[in-house]
Formats: C-alpha cells, sequence, structure tokens
C-alpha cells in the first residue's frame, strides 16, 4: 500500500462517478439530509446503549467523549492511508478516484463535499462491526453502543468543517484549518492530512513547510 500523489490541478463542476443514474444519485447529498439521517442514527444507538444495554448515563457519557476525541485520529489515518491509497491496479484506480480522487479533481463540487447516506450507513455498519470484534475480544462488546454514537459525532463534525472550508469564507479563529486544508488540496497533496485538527499532523510529521519569511 502507497500513497499516491493525486494532482494539485483542479476544475470546476461535477465529475461523473456512475454512468447509471440511480448510482450516480446515491453519491450526492446535501447537509440537511445528512443531519437528520446521521443525527436520527446517532440517537438510535445512543438510545439502545443506555435503555437496552444497560450502560449507565455516566458510563454512557465517558464512552461517548473517548469515541469522539478518538475520530481525530481516524480521519488523519483514514485520509492518508485509504483515501490516498493508489497503485497501478485498475480496480484500485477506480476506489481512489470514487473515495477521494475526484474530490481533488472538483474541489468545489458542493454535492460531493459530505458523504451521501446510503454508503456512509454502509461504512458505518462496517466500523461498528470491527468496534463490536475488537471490544468482544477484550470482552467488552456492548461498550461499543456507548463508544460508536461518539466516535459517529465526531465524523460528523469533522464532515461539516471539511465542508465548511470548501464553501465559506474562514472565520478568523479557525482561519488556519483553512489554510492548512487548502495547502493539501493546491500545493502539498502529500502533507495536511488532518481537516478538523493540525495535531496528527504535527505529531507524524506530515506538516506542510512554513513558508519562508523575507
Amino acid at each position: 500500500m502507497k500513497p499516491h500523489r493525486v494532482t494539485t490541478d483542479f476544475q470546476t463542476g461535477q465529475a461523473q462517478i456512475f454512468k447509471n443514474p440511480f448510482l450516480e444519485s446515491l453519491t450526492k447529498t446535501n447537509p440537511i439530509s445528512n443531519i437528520i439521517v446521521y443525527g436520527i442514527t446517532i440517537a438510535a444507538i445512543a438510545y439502545v446503549a443506555i435503555a437496552m444495554k444497560g450502560i449507565s448515563v455516566l458510563g454512557f457519557l465517558g464512552l461517548f467523549a473517548i469515541g469522539f476525541a478518538s475520530w481525530t485520529l481516524a480521519e488523519y489515518l483514514l485520509h492518508r492511508y485509504l483515501f490516498h491509497w493508489y497503485n497501478e491496479w485498475r480496480w484500485t484506480k477506480r476506489f481512489h478516484f470514487i473515495m477521494h480522487g475526484s474530490h481533488h479533481q472538483y474541489p468545489k463540487d458542493e454535492e460531493r463535499l459530505l458523504m451521501p447516506p446510503v454508503p456512509g450507513l454502509i461504512l458505518a455498519s462496517l466500523l461498528f462491526g470491527i468496534f463490536y470484534l475488537l471490544f468482544w475480544i477484550f470482552g467488552f462488546p456492548n461498550l461499543t453502543w456507548g463508544y460508536f454514537p461518539g466516535f459517529f459525532l465526531g465524523y460528523l463534525m469533522y464532515s461539516f468543517v471539511h465542508r465548511a472550508i470548501h464553501v465559506k469564507r474562514p472565520p478568523k479563529r479557525f482561519k488556519h484549518l483553512w489554510h492548512h486544508h487548502n495547502l493539501h488540496h493546491f500545493q502539498y497533496p502529500d502533507k495536511a492530512y488532518g481537516v478538523s485538527n493540525t495535531f496528527w499532523d504535527k505529531v507524524f510529521g506530515t506538516m506542510p513547510p512554513k513558508p519562508q519569511k523575507r
């Protein structure tokens, strides 16, 4: 597995992911749809955790906070090693284009700045299963129901930060995040993998070079 330096050349408009109109429609979304679908999903998992799995409210809040914080590391690792995974095999090129390459080519495509609900829920189910297995290995599978809502909310918050960076002017307080992500898109595609934060780029040595002072 090797990271791919996706092109810094970009276009306006939209990429065509699938020729089939129905499948193509599943690659697009809007903020309201995501808030409703993912919000209900998070609330439903939280309800199961407390009302059906017997996790106390205090215990749930602790697991929720751990899940929320751990998303930041997952954000960095997924972006660096999965979304930028590329080699000469045809299917990996296709996978790369669907997952992330199209976004680098069309960074202003507002309908694809968020993960659409259908593929999003499929990926969430897969991740839930992985976490459930890990917690089961250590003998506490039910803790997944408290941990995953926080992890999922962390993803949801990150996704809206990512969208805002591409469509809105930066608030003064968060201008450094806008600058950091734009460096990833337009100058250093093999650096600046963090979107909602720069912490893990500092830890793993993928911060972009600082501009030279004249």
